[in-house]
């Protein structure tokens, strides 16, 4: 059979609150950035790995309050300061110099507004880039709350959810298969899942645990 053309189309990604799947890993985080109130200053840094699922926790705070959402990296380049309200600031690790300033005076601002500011990050405000002091020590005083590696329940339903944003079924048995079989990481539960769209698509196959057997024996992925 001739190998198909494949479009590496995006997956359509659900971020409704009632799409984010709470286990002892997320379970935290998520009673926090659902309940600002708990938050001390009105301020919270949510940090976890890449795939963890701190976007999602973002869009369900802005849903729920109506919050602003920035990205760090376009912060102090000519962007517009953000409408009244509380705001969320994306990827806070990767802030440049002159997003530093900018962050300072958003801050500021905020706390005078009596508005609530949510930070995320893939590490803890001590491993920022800030050289700015006045602004280090303001974010490294905010409470912090961490997404933890998944345990297998988050694991299984990591992987459920990128199966579904993709448009693909999800077996029992295909999942419990990649469960026990990937890293335990949600970069590993992003990337088996792409493979298996990807390689199910080139060959005309179905998605299941056979596809998934070859793709992991291929390349020695047997974490556990």
């Amino acid at each position: 059979m001739p190998r198909q053309l494949v479009f590496d189309w995006p997956p359509q990604v659900s971020l409704g609150a009632e799409d984010f799947f709470v286990s002892l890993s997320n379970a935290q985080a998520y009673a926090l950035v659902s309940d600002p109130a708990l938050w001390p200053q009105r301020r919270l840094v949510l940090t976890g790995p890449a795939g963890s699922g701190k976007t999602h926790l973002a869009r369900v705070f802005q849903q729920a309050t109506g919050a602003t959402l920035m990205q760090a990296t376009r912060l102090g380049k000519g962007l517009a300061p953000p409408p009244p309200g509380d705001v969320v600031i994306e990827d806070v690790d990767r802030l440049g110099p002159e997003g530093a300033e900018a962050l300072f005076h958003l801050h500021n601002h905020l706390a005078n507004a009596n508005a609530h500011l949510l930070l995320t990050a893939a590490s803890p405000p001590a491993r920022w880039p800030i050289t700015l002091p006045d602004l280090a020590s303001r974010v490294q005083a905010i409470t912090t709350v961490a997404i933890a590696d998944p345990d297998d329940a988050l694991l299984a339903a990591v992987i459920i959810k990128h199966l579904r944003d993709r448009q693909l079924a999800a077996p029992p048995a295909l999942v419990g298969f990649l469960t026990r079989r990937i890293e335990r990481s949600f970069a590993a539960a992003a990337d088996i899942v792409a493979r298996l769209d990807q390689a199910g698509l080139a060959q005309g196959r179905e998605i299941n645990e056979r596809l998934a057997r070859e793709l992991l024996d291929n390349d020695g992925t047997a974490a556990r």
